[in-house]
């Protein structure tokens, strides 16, 4: 987050609240980085808006760059822009989609999440950062080299939030319910799979210098969990990781991420593994 030089603020004229900018002003605050303000439009409408927008940001010391453009959609606008101005956060506002156009359409949300090649933060809320508690997600009992990448990401991000809100960080696992099919041994008990995740929770503790009160340990499907989590100790962030997953089986499953987002009652930010977000960065140059 501290490396983070340009963030890119996508504006909705016709909304008077604009959360996302609310969000961009108090990371640029402490990161320095330049406000670059996009507005997603056909028709070029908004030069004043925008021009007025700016000024008032300038005025407050701000470094801020605005461009209004259209590339085949919404989240292509938004991902064209991020490439061209070297963008390393994307803020956007959450607008709840018409339940007729989910079940037909994927969201845009959802699209910007799966293939913007940078970090994304979902601003769904009018709540306060300030003192409040920010939630990171993550897959302890996955030990793959990508899942550890992205943990250490996830968890340097979460801490880097927490910093800047002057925030309290919690962190949740979710391990699996007890299967007599499991051909491990160690997933046909309820006492031998807390058992591991335990053991495994307490390497990552250590890891990452945390307390033991900052780490829970939930039994359950994760897009049930963290919801809930985030609920239990009034979150104003949640920090979750996505491995992007595209095409027939993304479409029909959907990520985690993709689930919680519309869930939870807090903003999202949206981590990708560095190898994940080169490959939708080489895709893009194509």
């Amino acid at each position: 987050m501290q490396a983070i030089r340009t963030i890119l603020v996508v504006m909705t004229p016709s909304q008077p609240e604009e959360l996302a900018l609310k969000r961009a002003k108090l990371i640029a605050g402490v990161t320095q980085s330049r406000l670059h303000l996009l507005v997603c439009d056909k028709r070029g409408e908004h030069a004043k808006y925008l021009a007025d927008t700016a000024q008032a940001l300038k005025e407050d010391g701000y470094e801020v760059t605005t461009q209004q453009a259209w590339h085949e959609s919404f989240h292509e606008t938004i991902i064209q822009a991020q490439q061209a101005e070297s963008c390393g956060l994307v803020i956007k506002q959450h607008f709840p989609e018409n339940p007729l156009k989910r079940a037909l359409l994927t969201p845009d949300d959802w699209k910007l999440l799966r293939y913007c090649p940078c970090p994304v933060l979902i601003a769904k809320t009018n709540r306060p950062w300030t003192e409040g508690t920010i939630l990171a997600a993550v897959d302890v009992g996955n030990s793959s080299a990508e899942h550890k990448a992205l943990h250490a990401s996830l968890i340097s991000n979460a801490f880097e939030v927490a910093s800047i809100a002057k925030a309290t960080l919690h962190v949740l696992t979710a391990h699996p319910s007890p299967m007599l099919s499991a051909s491990d041994p160690t997933f046909q008990l309820r006492e031998t799979i807390e058992a591991r995740y335990r053991e495994q929770c307490a390497t990552f503790v250590k890891e990452f210098e945390l307390d033991d009160e900052q780490m829970h340990i939930k039994e359950g499907p994760a897009d049930v969990l963290i919801p809930q989590m985030a609920k239990e100790l009034d979150a104003v962030v949640t920090v979750i990781g996505t491995v992007a997953r595209t095409g027939l089986s993304g479409a029909l499953i959907g990520n985690t991420a993709e689930v919680v987002l519309d869930a939870v009652e807090t903003d999202v930010l949206v981590l990708k593994p560095q190898d994940v977000m080169v490959h939708l960065e080489t895709q893009l140059e194509r």
